[in-house]
């Protein structure tokens, strides 16, 4: 799980050790995520599933994408669809994905970059895999979550944001036992690229074995671990979890999450993606592709979209729909 990594931990900016006053969040729950299936067939992990939309506040969805090992021909991706109402985030791990849509937005992303699509109010996109990965196959993994936009910004303009993994800002523990790259929002004072129109944070650690992590949390967003590979605990009560597995924490200042002695012999580290937001609390109505406040702001959505109003795709691309 390369992601970006460096040669010595050491030389990173160090995270605090927590104050004495501070408290650590509690667990309010675990739940594990069930296997399913997305755009033309690549298997997903549904991270929310079961989670109350209260305590996600302001995320709406999220998938792990594989991990999977694609053989020569199997790689897929998804066909031209679209989306009003929302952003989404799509974090590489391993392999290559391709976007494009229909705002003229687009790129390749690899390992430890993220593409951050805001639909607003309304794009059509596609995301591929390259042709070459879709002849050689190979490794595939990564994350998308969809962030909810207030109403005030449902309707904005769609914009894209290419964020290479060298621009996600590093931190270390302060024993060197975890590297945390924060992709967006701000961790102890140092921000990641992504630019958000909901406050949030996102970040994903890598916890050696053993080592432990503490972060330093914004008491006024939620707080959301999900992890993607390995076993430990989080929680000052030491909840154990593992992969597949999303935990979600109640009021505190600070989020911990341990790596146990031993991981599995596919796991050097537990791996997990830490994410918070201030919840927007507002009614939330969706079907399909559209994140609305009603139902009728839905039905719109549909019938902009069959009426072409969301965008088209481009004639150069024809081929791919």
């Amino acid at each position: 799980m390369p992601a970006v990594t460096v040669d010595n931990i050491l030389t990173l900016p160090r995270l605090d050790e927590p104050s004495p006053t501070s408290v650590d969040r509690p667990v309010t729950g675990i739940t594990t995520a069930p296997v399913g299936y997305e755009g033309e067939g690549f298997p997903v992990h549904r991270a929310f599933a079961g989670i109350d939309m209260t305590a996600l506040d302001p995320f709406i969805h999220m998938d792990q994408m594989g991990e999977v090992n694609y053989a020569p021909g199997e790689p897929k991706g998804t066909p031209w669809h679209p989306h009003r109402g929302f952003e989404t985030v799509t974090y590489m791990i391993d392999g290559i994905m391709e976007h494009q849509d229909s705002n003229g937005g687009g790129g390749v992303i690899g390992g430890g970059d993220t593409q951050w699509m805001t639909a607003g109010g309304g794009i059509l996109h596609i995301e591929t895999p390259p042709e070459h990965l879709v002849v050689s196959g190979g490794l595939f993994h990564g994350v998308q979550l969809w962030v909810n936009l207030p109403r005030a910004d449902k309707m904005a303009a769609p914009r894209y944001q290419d964020i290479t993994g060298s621009k996600v800002a590093l931190l270390s523990s302060p024993d060197g036992g975890a590297l945390v790259r924060v992709i967006a929002g701000e961790i102890a004072g140092h921000a990641g690229p992504g630019s958000t129109y909901t406050p949030i944070a996102l970040s994903h650690a890598t916890v050696a074995p053993g080592a432990r992590v503490t972060l330093p949390w914004n008491p006024e967003f939620n707080a959301i671990v999900y992890v993607l590979a390995g076993k430990g605990s989080v929680g000052a009560e030491r909840r154990p979890i593992h992969a597949g597995q999303t935990a979600v924490f109640g009021r505190g200042d600070t989020v911990t999450v341990a790596a146990d002695e031993q991981q599995d012999s596919r796991t050097e580290s537990l791996e997990v993606f830490v994410l918070g937001g201030k919840p927007i609390r507002e009614p939330v109505a969706m079907a399909g592709p559209f994140v609305m406040n009603t139902k009728a702001e839905v039905m719109q959505a549909f019938e902009d979209y069959q009426a072409g109003r969301l965008g088209s795709v481009p004639a150069a691309h024809e081929t791919l729909s």
